[in-house]
């Protein structure tokens, strides 16, 4: 198949496929400014917490190369703005957070060149964080798919392939792996309500690589794991707490319950630049609630009374107790976690 570019930058322009159209339509949309990066960020043209984060910073390029003819001291103020504005575009994923930090530290550092040569820096700096998740992925698939068993069966949530990062994916670049090395993997792929990532973005990767899956409605897992019919769950993460906690798209945490009662594996799969080391627990973790006709719409058809109140919480968050492993780049950390995770510091 076509190798999936979920982000790609060139000409000082930076193309995104559009996820809010998957999969009757492939569109891209291209942001020509870090206003359009903003709102693609917000809207979900692209979503995923490595691919937010990659994205802010080809964001930040583009602020940087828009303000070049400012004066020195204009041109530092209205950075600033900038990164301010791409770093509350969406608040739980700290992938978003992590990137902005990262081009502050570029500009502060280098606060003493020209502007073209701080723009320089900045372009470096988010072409560098574009190979390191390319990389991570990578490292991350294969030390996943030491958990997998030869003819595994697994069930994962929402959208974790390479439309979530800049390419291969988190839990879903697992499953990749898996298949890529003969293993006779089968998956099985949460719509994920209300959104509908896994059956718009997930089913659309795998059918795309033709790796044998069935879609379900995400109330048919359940039924799934009490059989016995699911052998590892495995799904992706917005944010980990330095205790193991961990916030994802809505629907993990039930996930989780219903794995342990089973005994079966449930792993995190994400990269150590979504741990906020600094945060205690996921007590701690800002849940994004978004707009209710996510839920009461469906591509614009209503589905749902006129005059009814919705709850609409984008993420929820599985106790570090009902995970049995964080799959990282570095390798899989284990509890304790509030011990463990820290040695990736």
């Amino acid at each position: 198949m076509k190798k999936i570019k979920t982000i790609e930058f060139k000409n000082d322009i930076l193309y995104l496929i559009d996820q809010r159209r998957l999969p009757t339509s492939y569109e891209i949309f291209k942001c020509r400014d870090y206003r359009e990066v903003d709102y693609a960020i917000n809207d979900m043209v692209v979503r995923g917490a490595p691919a937010i984060g990659a994205t802010a910073a080809y964001g930040v390029v583009l602020a940087a190369k828009e303000f070049l003819k400012e004066d020195r001291k204009d041109f530092f103020k209205k950075m600033d703005k900038a990164l301010d504005e791409l770093n509350v575009s969406r608040p739980t994923a700290v992938n978003l957070m992590w990137a902005i930090g990262r081009m502050r530290n570029i500009i502060e550092e280098n606060k003493e060149l020209t502007i073209e040569e701080i723009y320089q820096k900045i372009r470096e700096e988010a072409d560098l964080i574009y190979k390191e998740d390319l990389e991570t992925n990578k490292a991350m698939a294969k030390h996943g798919n030491q958990i997998i068993k030869e003819g595994a069966t697994i069930l994962t949530h929402c959208n974790t392939g390479a439309l979530a990062t800049v390419g291969y994916g988190t839990a879903l670049g697992v499953v990749r792996e898996a298949h890529y090395t003969g293993k006779k993997i089968f998956v099985y792929a949460d719509e994920t309500r209300p959104r509908l990532q896994g059956s718009r973005l997930t089913a659309w990767e795998l059918v795309q690589e033709k790796i044998p899956s069935k879609l379900i409605a995400d109330n048919v897992a359940a039924t799934l794991i009490r059989d016995g019919k699911i052998d590892v769950i495995l799904v992706g993460a917005d944010r980990i707490a330095s205790n193991g906690d961990t916030a994802n798209k809505i629907g993990t945490f039930m996930l989780s319950v219903i794995a342990k009662e089973y005994n079966v594996p449930f792993y995190i799969v994400a990269p150590t630049t979504t741990i906020d080391f600094g945060m205690k627990s996921g007590k701690e973790i800002e849940i994004e609630e978004r707009n209710s006709t996510e839920v009461t719409h469906i591509e614009g058809i209503v589905i749902a009374p006129e005059g009814i109140e919705v709850y609409n919480p984008a993420f929820d968050v599985t106790p570090w107790e009902n995970i049995t492993g964080i799959i990282t780049e570095k390798g899989i950390i284990k509890a304790p976690y509030k011990e463990n995770i820290m040695k990736w510091r």
